[in-house]
């Protein structure tokens, strides 16, 4: 938000200077982001002088080009070429000398040099209104007072505003702030605390006079929810034209392009009191009717920049007796607004509902200078002082005369809500006693009312506009942030007690295996944890019914929270196959949320998803796509590396993969991975393989050993290897056959692995083969051979006898 330090003086007359004025209000919280200079000529006219024409003749070798001497004060003439029409000798002019830089239209720079014109050699430029940013025209130079001074500089002989302009980067929760007299009435409350006294001035509207009354238009409100308050006057024999020079230079200050003198009144009034208005032509306002209410869905209305929309049935709109013109708090209509013909309007002034406003301008992707005051809560209590404010400068500008009473619906007045502050509360909060007395200063300063005072307290009343202001914290906040937080004192002595701490820090878990996921080309992500309520129906294990609702929802897709991370996992695949990317790998901590009958329930989760190539694309080494088995590695590798170990393999039934295996250990389900099924990519346009990979992460982090554990010597002896090749009926799985294998040779068999797998010719219906590798190991001895064959056979036998299993 940009603030003209210029505008705040003619609130609070304070002299200092506005790096030591940006500083307090840094301290105050409202944060200087950058200080600008602003000029009102682009340039200040730096180098631009004034000039007496000594000799003034014709060019010999342009018809159209004047060849002139001039005297700029220095005691010697220069040559200048000049092709304005009017020159003539005896002139004082305005002259940019060498080296001066001046602006075009458009704000770019460029330079005065010395140079030669058909010939002749120039050594400045004799400057017509608009080159100097001082005008329009373009017929001829400038002619000043004779009675000037040759040599004197422009800036002296023009009125120049020199300004500074403050960047605040303005939190949300200050409303109060987002105009020129809110800022300046935090100033005055921050100046109080640096001893310096200055009475706060605010704009008379003593001038308001009701002319006459021949023009009235008839106002109503249908829903008072929507617009509690709501103010309008009329306002006769306007001339619409260029605004004054003071009110233009304002506006430009703080990045404003000055429009015409109706509609920069109404932007000024919105930067100088915060509060939004919007004039309307009257001759435009059918049977004299201003209606505020809601219109039927799908209803069509074109805004101000041309554009047609389509209303939702919650948008409130102003509309007179047949048609709407505005969207209420948020974007004027085309038809209605004011133009150059314009002589009367209808200018409103109006507290519309927060909620409501916020809701329209993002339904419909706006964003103005009135909306962004409205959603964030202005103050309903100067809505018609306000209009008074502008109407007084319409008649003083434009030339208008009010011809209404000033209409004010304001049927249930918006009170100003009561909060005590406990004195011990604030110093427990604080960390520091302030006195009494410097925190009912604070209080008053910052119009709160103080109603009653204690020995253990202050009972106070907080104006309506301070919306955030609602709890004794906030009370505190104010006092300490006017105080100043660098007025607290840091004790040296800093006292720590040691907390008892687990063993297991998730952090620091979650460290461990981020740092493993990154080793293996993976990019941590950080998804929204809103989501679209429609993507629970995309899959039977989520019920719409569990999902936790937002109250105010910024869009239809961000309108619940999210109970499974699957569905962001797979907007970014989305996101980042639309982009050409080969290889996607990306992993999320975090959160789900369920509404379940016995209560809500947060759920941590690590989220693995991978799609496209396992690699980059190498004349080494060919390109392969990510399988499952990839994928399932990559799962494997997690577990090991926490140390979970003795959990086990079965197949998933969940209708969001085409294929997968939950991971289990005892009834603890630690993590289901498989192929996204293509129903649920198709939705989100998604052509490759996706896999995915969903951690419980709780159960994972009560499943990692915590106790001491064994370091042994790797093995002195031999490993041997055997291999079995088994023709298995298909529905038999290979992790059923290692848990069996590892159950009959419970001491030396240490491995199995699965090899090979073949389906196909010269195999009976419904049976597939499977070739086996078990390592065997003696940790004490070398193995013989009559004890592997021994162990080989037991094994041969559990197959043959729990599997049906025949060697091959």
């Amino acid at each position: 938000m940009k603030i003209s330090y210029n505008w705040i003086q003619q609130f609070i007359n304070v002299d200092w200077d506005a790096q030591k004025t940006g500083e307090l209000l840094t301290d105050l919280g409202l944060e200087i982001e950058g200080i600008a200079p602003f000029t009102s000529i682009p340039g200040g006219l730096e180098g631009v002088v004034v000039g007496e024409v000594l000799e003034c003749m014709q060019h010999p070798n342009a018809d159209r080009l004047k060849l002139t001497k001039v005297d700029l004060g220095n005691g010697e003439a220069v040559q200048i070429v000049c092709g304005a029409p009017n020159v003539a000798a005896g002139q004082k002019v305005p002259v940019a000398t060498v080296g001066t830089t001046l602006y075009d239209g458009e704000g770019k720079p460029w330079q005065i040099k010395k140079g030669k014109i058909r010939g002749e050699v120039s050594m400045g430029m004799i400057c017509a209104e608009d080159e100097l940013g001082l005008g329009q025209s373009h017929d001829g130079i400038m002619i000043l007072d004779e009675d000037l001074v040759s040599g004197t500089p422009a800036s002296e002989v023009f009125d120049i505003e020199n300004d500074h302009v403050f960047e605040i980067g303005l939190t949300p929760n200050r409303a109060d702030a987002m105009s020129h007299w809110g800022v300046a009435r935090d100033l005055r409350a921050g100046l109080l605390q640096n001893e310096v006294s200055l009475e706060l001035i605010t704009p008379s509207t003593s001038s308001f006079k009701i002319e006459n009354r021949t023009l009235k238009m008839d106002v109503s409100v249908a829903d008072n929810e929507l617009a509690p308050r709501y103010c309008g006057v009329t306002i006769s024999g306007l001339k619409v034209e260029e605004s004054p020079n003071w009110l233009q230079n304002r506006l430009k200050a703080i990045g404003l392009a000055p429009i015409n003198n109706v509609v920069d009144i109404t932007n000024y009034v919105l930067h100088e009191l915060g509060q939004p208005l919007h004039a309307f032509d009257a001759v435009k306002i059918a049977q004299n009717k201003v209606e505020v209410k809601t219109l039927p869905a799908g209803t069509k209305f074109v805004t101000l920049d041309g554009v047609e929309r389509e209303l939702h049935a919650e948008d409130l709109m102003i509309c007179d007796g047949e048609k709407p013109m505005c969207i209420a708090g948020v974007f004027g209509g085309e038809h209605s607004g004011v133009t150059e013909s314009t002589t009367s309007i209808f200018l409103e002034s109006a507290y519309f509902n927060p909620i409501s406003v916020r809701k329209t301008a993002k339904r419909h992707g706006l964003n103005t200078d009135a909306s962004f005051r409205f959603e964030r809560g202005i103050d309903p209590n100067i809505t018609e002082y306000a209009l008074m404010r502008a109407a007084i400068l319409l008649c003083e500008i434009a030339g208008g005369e009010i011809t209404s009473d000033i209409v004010d619906i304001y049927p249930k007045k918006i009170e100003d809500h009561q909060v005590f502050l406990n004195f011990e509360n604030a110093t427990k909060l604080i960390g520091q006693e302030i006195p009494r007395e410097t925190i009912k200063e604070i209080l008053t300063s910052l119009d709160i009312k103080i109603e009653n005072v204690t020995e253990t307290g202050i009972g106070m009343t907080i104006p309506a506009y301070r919306n955030d202001v609602t709890r004794e914290a906030d009370v505190i906040e104010e006092i300490l942030r006017v105080f100043g937080y660098n007025n607290i004192d840091f004790t040296v002595k800093l006292n720590a007690s040691i907390a008892s701490s687990k063993i297991i820090e998730d952090h620091e878990i979650q460290n461990r295996v981020g740092d493993q996921l990154a080793s293996l080309g993976f990019h941590e992500m950080l998804c929204n944890s809103l989501t679209n309520a429609n993507y629970t129906n995309l899959v039977d294990g989520l019920k719409e019914e569990y999902n936790v609702p937002m109250l105010n929802p910024l869009s239809q897709d961000l309108e619940v929270m999210r109970q499974t991370l699957l569905f962001g996992a797979l907007e970014a695949v989305a996101y980042n196959n639309n982009r050409k990317t080969s290889i996607v790998k990306l992993f999320e901590f975090g959160k789900t949320y369920h509404n379940y009958p016995s209560g809500r329930e947060e759920k941590k989760h690590l989220s693995l998803v991978i799609s496209g190539n396992r690699e980059e694309d190498s004349w080494a080494v060919p390109s392969k796509k990510s399988d499952f088995f990839y994928g399932k590695g990559v799962v494997n590798a997690i577990l090991d590396r926490l140390g979970i170990h003795g959990y086990s393999e079965k197949g998933l039934k969940n209708d969001a993969f085409s294929e997968g295996i939950k991971i289990t250990k005892g009834k603890k389900d630690l993590v289901e991975f498989g192929v996204i099924s293509k129903k649920v990519t198709k939705h989100f346009g998604i052509g490759e393989t996706v896999l995915y990979a969903d951690f419980n992460w709780d159960s994972i982090l009560e499943e990692i050993p915590t106790g001491n554990f064994l370091v042994r010597p790797i093995p002195k002896f031999p490993k041997v290897k055997r291999d079995f090749a088994l023709l298995l009926d298909n529905e038999i799985t290979f992790d059923a056959l290692k848990t069996a294998a590892l159950q009959t040779e419970k001491q030396l068999l240490k491995e199995v692995s699965l090899f090979d797998v073949y389906t196909g010719k010269n195999l009976p219906k419904g049976k597939k083969s499977y070739a086996l590798s078990f390592t065997l190991l003696d940790e004490r001895k070398t193995l013989t051979d009559k004890q592997i064959d021994k162990i080989m056979g037991k094994l041969q036998q559990r197959f043959e006898k729990d599997f049906g299993a025949q060697l091959r």
